[in-house]
């Protein structure tokens, strides 16, 4: 029998599919191009259609919430903000790739089309209401960023990059699925509504199978965030992928993974004790924050150092969903438990409070992540990745006097990342932590705001490189290119000003954030 669809139905799917339509166009023009023509168009297209479809997902934002594709997929508010994030990711991201694919002759229309196709299964991921299309999407966002993680062929270490996060991806993949199986199995049902529904029979006849298939499920995206201990294939894959590929890897993905998850458990844990995910997320949360901060300490690397930042800032986004499923203060689990201390708010308010910080924090890391990625990719050379030295902290030395705007926008990018005002960096974690006190989880946040301090050292550390070292000896020239300029300038404002002024999106993360708690 033919379902029965309307234009509704597709609705969510338009930024996906404008996505899809720019991809196509840039492979089909690949074909009309002899091996030395120019091909600056294609950064401007590729950034053109990540613009209008964050517009069309801005519009769909005020949409009202509705299940479309017999329950397969949703339009609400949550998901389209989702999917504004994803494409500023994108959008910035092909900014920053035009100088770094140039300086390597590396300029092709599939690079940027891997990179549209890979965010279009991002957007679907955000919408995704059901186990198998969550699964099919997952895929779809990973074998496009495989394939970028290995772009430059050309040397051992882009190689090593691509086969250890294929392996280990797919690996993660079918522990997400077989988790899938065992709720499946359980309940007979694949939509989440419909699990939900299920899950308080199927707890009386099938117990360790649902929570077997729970926890399978939470390790399988514990991966994709890159939460500890499914960490370990983060720092290799984030040096060795082209460092463009590592910004969209470190923002876009994780949005995507943290919008599945997040839709997943609420769904669940309404049919289930919330007791069991809170167990989940507060352990991961606090693995996360210690050993993200404590390995990115010694890092010299500065391209490493973010991959084990963005490890700890995971876990500052797992206090927040950690958040979610605080049930009674003072009842629940002992480690780092729940407390009347901060039970000051209604629970439920401070549920929505802390779903809206999930989301300003992943804009907040999003447009911090990718600026600091593209000021890292116009420093490197390549005759100096293989040696690994493309990336050493020495390349910082004296960047103040060489490129002093750059030196600016790389403060202010580590400023934020370290959580420090006036940055966008400062506020999300304030309201990652607050959301953490009101909901009583005291000494998650105590240990966040400690983790947090922790990392102030080597973000600081670079500051230091540039503005208090000389220039080194035989320094090369910095090419400067206007995307890349482009970019700096649009992350440092959007870092700034949104720290300054976070007022312009508290209506969209009231609207979005009330999608499945409190008003």
């Amino acid at each position: 029998m033919t379902p029965n669809l309307t234009s509704a139905d597709f609705l969510p799917m338009l930024p996906a599919l404008i996505l899809v339509v720019g991809a196509c166009v840039l492979l089909l023009s690949e074909v009309f191009l002899a091996t030395t023509s120019s091909r600056g168009y294609q950064t401007v297209l590729a950034t053109a259609t990540a613009v209008v479809a964050a517009t069309v997902s801005v519009a769909l934002m005020f949409q009202p919430p509705q299940q479309v594709f017999l329950g397969y997929a949703v339009l609400d508010p949550f998901s389209s903000f989702l999917s504004f994030v994803v494409c500023v990711a994108l959008a910035l991201a092909a900014l920053s790739s035009a100088g770094f694919l140039r300086r390597r002759g590396a300029e092709r229309g599939e690079f940027y089309a891997l990179m549209l196709f890979a965010s279009a299964g991002m957007t679907l991921l955000a919408v995704s209401a059901e186990l198998i299309t969550l699964f099919v999407n997952i895929e779809v966002l990973s074998i496009g960023t495989y394939a970028l993680t290995s772009y430059l062929r050309r040397g051992t270490r882009p190689s090593e990059a691509g086969f250890k996060y294929f392996i280990l991806g797919a690996f993660s993949s079918a522990v997400l699925l077989y988790g899938a199986a065992l709720l499946y199995g359980a309940t007979g049902h694949t939509r989440l509504a419909d699990l939900s529904a299920a899950l308080p029979g199927a707890l009386v006849e099938n117990r360790a199978l649902v929570y077997s298939g729970v926890m399978l499920v939470a390790a399988g995206f514990a991966f994709k965030v890159a939460a500890v201990p499914f960490h370990m294939w983060t720092p290799d894959v984030y040096e060795g992928a082209p460092t463009p590929v590592t910004a969209l890897m470190s923002a876009g993905v994780k949005a995507a993974a943290f919008a599945a998850m997040v839709r997943v458990f609420l769904s669940v844990s309404q049919g289930m004790d919330p007791q069991i995910p809170f167990v989940i997320f507060s352990v991961l949360a606090f693995l996360t924050m210690i050993v993200g901060n404590l390995l990115a300490l010694p890092q010299r690397n500065v391209k490493r150092m973010l991959a084990y930042s963005s490890i700890a800032h995971a876990g500052y986004l797992l206090v927040g969903v950690a958040s979610l499923f605080v049930n009674r203060p003072g009842e629940q689990f002992r480690l780092l438990s729940p407390t009347m201390l901060g039970s000051g708010s209604p629970l439920e308010l401070a549920r929505a409070d802390a779903l809206r910080g999930i989301l300003f924090y992943l804009l907040a890391y999003t447009v911090t992540a990718v600026g600091a990625f593209a000021l890292i990719s116009s420093l490197e050379r390549r005759e100096d990745e293989e040696k690994g030295t493309a990336w050493d902290l020495d390349r910082f030395s004296g960047l103040a006097q060489r490129r002093p705007g750059w030196a600016v926008a790389m403060a202010v990018f580590m400023l934020s990342l370290s959580g420090i005002p006036p940055t966008i960096g400062f506020m999300s974690k304030l309201l990652i932590f607050r959301s953490a006190v009101d909901t009583g989880l005291i000494g998650l946040a105590i240990v966040g705001m400690l983790s947090s301090a922790v990392g102030v050292y080597y973000y600081l550390r670079v500051i230091v490189y540039m503005f208090m070292r000389p220039v080194p000896e035989g320094a090369h020239t910095l090419e400067r290119t206007w995307t890349t300029e482009l970019t700096l300038v649009l992350s440092t404002a959007a870092v700034v000003l949104l720290g300054i002024v976070p007022g312009p999106l508290k209506g969209w993360l009231a609207q979005a954030g009330s999608l499945f708690i409190g008003p």
